[in-house]
C-alpha cells in the first residue's frame, strides 16, 4: 500500500517541482529605477540662526536739522511730476 502511494504522489509531486521550475524560469520582471525628488506641495524653509544677539534698533526722532534739510531739498521735476500723478491714482482708487 505505502508503495502504491509513494509511486503515485512522487510523479505527482516530481511533476508539480518541475511545473514551477519552468513558470519560475519564464516568469521576468523588468522594474525601472526609482528617482525620489522630493514633495513639492511643501513651503520651502530657511532657518536662519544669528550668531550675535540682535539689538533694538534706534527708534529715536531723527535730527531737526536732517527734517529741514529735507524740506528744503531741490525737487527733480519728473519725480515730483511722478509723486503728484501716483497721489492722485492712490486717492481716486481708495473711495
Amino acid at each position: 500500500m505505502v508503495s502504491i502511494l509513494i509511486r503515485m504522489i512522487l510523479p505527482i509531486t516530481l511533476a508539480l517541482m518541475l511545473a514551477t521550475l519552468t513558470v519560475r524560469a519564464e516568469t521576468r520582471i523588468d522594474m525601472q529605477g526609482t528617482a525620489v525628488i522630493g514633495n513639492q506641495e511643501l513651503p520651502q524653509i530657511l532657518y536662519i540662526v544669528p550668531w550675535k544677539k540682535s539689538g533694538l534698533p534706534d527708534m529715536g526722532r531723527p535730527p531737526i536739522s536732517q527734517l529741514v534739510n529735507e524740506v528744503l531739498a531741490p525737487l527733480d521735476r519728473e519725480e515730483f511730476r511722478r509723486e503728484i500723478y501716483y497721489h492722485r491714482v492712490f486717492f481716486e482708487n481708495q473711495y
